[in-house]
Parts: structure tokens; sequence; C-alpha cells
């Protein structure tokens, strides 16, 4: 689970003096907002409703390992996370994976002249009976699926010839001003440019993987930032992959910690109460206001009402209700609101009713079971570090699987030979995969196993299993719909009117750690001073 909290704190009693800050929302970008407002001199306290902190990168222990209990591993496309583990002593236990690569389990090719898949049979077990599954290594030139290379050897095996026909179209095709200038999906840019049997076998299940949502549904210009510049630059959007590709840093697509990515949440709440941070967990706000003017001599406003603090007169009133059902109201001269969308918006909008049309939709959940196995043979990874499932691959529900000790030389020190960490992920747009996620942790450990055995082509047996654990994620990622880019401008203008009041978090600046510890520290450098 995520880090959590045994020490209790006593709220800061800053002077006069001293700009106080609260942050809303404990998750990493409510840490690395409440750590840049402490070195920028503000006294902070930080309100979580649950009882740990960390968000989705936490700890749990199975079979006797401790093990991340969500996010496994940082983008290194650019440098605010590392820079952060640097600064907080962790700079040397950045590891990169082992070199065996993602793969992918997919239906049997079956593609027409279009490179259309053969859909229709959905979800009905019965339409499935007498289809084949194969297992791949995933194309390695390409971005979200995107192959930079249409005609490579392992597109071509898992989309076929006439799918290679139909995405090497996209090198003589004009850009039309739509692609280029409109919001636009991944989906839509996708199928135009390349065809439905990259969108449907390859894009889809890395997209799956990664936003568990629909490339119909997202942003492109939010998944996938400077491609659609790159397209227009090239002309085409394979030469446009190949380019982007080609300016990545070298090495890598992603690091980790050795240890658990789950040390950078602890990190950073060891080092905000190092540096007179107050950190309160079960702790609700139930409001975030003005505080209202005392009224001086002759009838004069006072400009603001006597905080907490006991002197500090202070633009802000946050009120919370701790574990126990008691509330305070806490005075602030600056609030980050880090919680997820919904949550944020409904805070804001009685501060500003325009606000509530920003409000998002809650993303999909997730389900991660994580299984523990003696299974020697596995030693030699056999596909690779996981296997990334599209949609409609008989056999299998879940959506994606982390052989965690074949993507982790440390982990597979700690486990020892034999011994391994594999971790499945449920829950999709489709009805099958929604029921799944919500199901009971028994019926989800049933399902990981037979999965678990099916894509890795091991006979696994439930007496196999050392430990297992399940961790869910209530709507936990944020849909980056079309359009996004253009919303969150909207939604931070109006904000910006808001003096003294800043918002952060995945729902604005996409999925992933990169993205979230980059956007949180250039909001709070600008304004936490």
């Amino acid at each position: 689970m995520p880090h959590r909290s045994a020490r209790p704190t006593e709220p800061a009693r800053p002077d006069d003096a001293t700009a106080r800050a609260v942050v809303i929302g404990g998750g990493i970008a409510g840490l690395v907002a409440a750590r840049e407002l402490s070195v920028s001199g503000h006294a902070v306290e930080l309100f979580e409703s649950s009882g740990a902190f960390g968000g989705s990168v936490g700890a749990h222990t199975v079979a006797g390992l401790v093990l991340d209990a969500g996010a496994d591993s940082f983008a290194t496309r650019n440098t605010a996370v590392a820079d952060l583990l640097g600064e907080l002593g962790l700079g040397d236990d950045i590891v990169l994976p082992l070199g065996g690569g993602a793969w992918l389990y997919s239906e049997a090719a079956r593609h027409g002249d279009d490179g259309g898949a053969d859909a229709g049979a959905g979800d009905d077990p019965a339409a499935r009976s007498g289809r084949t599954a194969t297992a791949q290594p995933l194309p390695q030139t390409g971005i979200l699926g995107i192959p930079g290379d249409p005609w490579a050897d392992d597109v071509k095996s898992a989309i076929g010839a006439a799918g290679c026909r139909r995405a090497a179209a996209d090198l003589d095709m004009p850009v039309t001003d739509r692609l280029a200038d409109e919001p636009v999906s991944l989906g839509e840019l996708v199928r135009a440019r390349m065809g439905g049997a990259v969108l449907e076998a390859l894009v889809a299940p890395v997209v799956s993987g990664v936003h568990s949502a629909d490339p119909d549904t997202l942003d492109v210009d939010t998944v996938a930032p400077g491609l659609r510049a790159a397209l227009v630059r090239h002309g085409s959007l394979a030469r446009a992959v190949a380019a982007v590709r080609a300016a990545a840093p070298a090495g890598s697509a992603v690091a980790g910690i050795s240890g658990g990515m789950n040390r950078l949440a602890a990190a950073l709440v060891e080092d905000l109460r190092d540096r007179g941070a107050v950190l309160h967990p079960d702790h609700e706000v139930l409001s975030l206001g003005r505080s209202a003017p005392e009224r001086g001599p002759g009838g004069r406003d006072g400009g603001g009402t006597e905080g907490d603090d006991g002197g500090a007169r202070r633009p802000w009133s946050v009120v919370v209700r701790g574990a126990g059902g008691a509330e305070r109201a806490v005075a602030a001269d600056r609030v980050v609101v880090a919680t997820d969308g919904p949550t944020a918006v409904d805070l804001l909008a009685p501060l500003s009713p325009d606000l509530s049309r920003h409000r998002p939709a809650r993303g999909a959940g997730v389900a991660l079971v994580t299984l523990v196995v003696d299974r020697p043979e596995l030693d030699e990874a056999p596909r690779g570090t996981g296997l990334l499932v599209a949609a409609g691959a008989p056999g299998v529900t879940a959506k994606a699987l982390t052989h965690a000790t074949a993507k982790w030389a440390w982990l597979a020190d700690e486990a020892g030979p034999g011994t391994h960490v594999l971790r499945l992920s449920f829950g999709r747009v489709s009805e099958t995969g929604a029921r799944l996620a919500d199901a009971p942790d028994g019926e989800l450990f049933r399902a990981a196993v037979a999965d678990a055995g099916t894509l890795l082509g091991v006979a696994l047996e439930e007496s196999d299993v050392l430990g297992w654990d399940v961790v869910r994620y209530g709507g936990a990622l944020p849909f980056a719909t079309t359009g996004h880019r253009d919303r969150v401008a909207a939604f931070r203008a109006e904000v910006g009117e808001l003096e003294g009041v800043d918002v952060v978090g995945a729902w604005l600046s996409g999925t992933g750690l990169a993205a979230v510890v980059s956007d949180t520290r250039d909001r709070l450098a600008i304004s936490a001073t």
C-alpha cells in the first residue's frame, strides 16, 4: 500500500511574517507541491483523506517481498523525476530495466485487404471458439504502438502483409489541415494515417495497458506530446515517430529505483518532515473559501480573519475534518489543490461557478493482482518483461502482465532463483473488463493465475503461488480526452483569477510520474515565492 505515516504530528505555529500554505491531497503531486512550497520558505500543512501518502506510488508486502503497489517506473523523456530523486538522495539508486522488452498477446492475424482486424466477436465467449492467439515481442520502432517502420518484420508479424501495405500508405499521404491543427484523438490520427490493423493490433493494447482507455477517447497532444508537430514537419506519421524516437534521450524509455518506486513517496514524506512540514493523514477537506474580512475601526475592512495560528491574517480558509470527526478552519496565504479532477473542481466551484463546467469524468478503475510464484522455468524470462493484451484476444481477461523479476535485476536478486513476481492488471473499457476489475479478490486471484499461465506459456497452478495480493485504484487513471490541452489551458486561466491558488495533478498534466512531477514543479516554482 502507499507509504503510511505512524508518527503523529501537530500543526505548525508559524509567526505572522511566515507565509503559510495548505496542500490538499497527499499523492505524488501533493507531496512534490508541498516540498516546493517548503523549500521556498512557506510553513506547510498537507491534508490527505486516506490513511496513506503517495497515491499510486506505494508499497505492499507479498510473500516476504516489499513490492511496488502501483507505479514501478518512470518515463525518461524528461529529467524531472531523475532530478527530484537526486535531490532526495536517491539518484545513485536509479536503475534501468533488463533488456527483454515487452511482448504483445493478440489474436492470430486475420486481416482483410484494408488492414482492418476481424472484429465482431467482442467479448462473446461463444464467438471466440476456435480462435487462436499468439505472443510475440512488441515492435521496437514504435511510440504507443505506432510503428516508425511500417515494413519492419516484427510489425508484419503482428498485422500481416495487408496491414503493412495500409500502414505504409502513410508515407505518401498528404497531411490534412484537420490532423495538423484541430483537436484530434490518438485513434483518429492512427486510423487515418495507418489504418485499422495498426490501431487495433498495436496501438490499442499499449494504450489500454498504459492509460486504461480507448485510443479514440485520448487527446493525441497529451498522450504523445510533439507527435503532431513532427507529423507536419516530416509529412508522415511513421517518419514522425522515427524522428521523435531519435530525438529522445539515449537509453531506456523508462527507469526505476532499486528497491522500488515506493521509495520516492517515502523519501518525500521524510524530506517534508525534516523541513518542518506537517502531514495529516485521514483528514477530509470539507471546503475552501475566502476568509471573511474583519471589521476594523470606523467600519473599515481589516483585510482578513485571524487564522488558527493565533495572529496572522490570511486570505484563504480551509475547513478540514479529522479522523475523530472534529472540524477546524486553517488559514493560509497559498492553497494547492492536488486531488483528482472531480474533487478539485467541486472544491473550487463555490469560488467561481464557471469552473464547474470543467469537472471531468472519473477515469477507469484498475485492479492489480500480484502473484509471487515458484516456477524455475520462468528464470529464462520466456516472454520478456511482460505482455500487453490486445482487445478480444481469446482466453485472457487481464489487459497486461508485468514479469517484475524479469524486468528488475534488484528484485530478481531479492526473490532468488525460481521465485517470480508477476503483476496482472484488470480493467478496461469493455463490460467484461469492468466487471472483473470490480470482482471479489478470490475471483480476481483465480483469473490472474489462469491468465498468467496462458500469457507466459506455462502450466501455472494455484499451488505454485507463494503469496498474492489485490490492490485497487478506483477511477485513478484520468482520461485525457480529445481537446484536453485546450481545456486545461482554459481551466488554469480561470483558476489564475484566484490569487494564491494552484491546482496540480495527473488529470491536468497527463498520466505518469514524468508528467506529474514536471508539471507540478513548473507550476510551483513560479508561484511559490
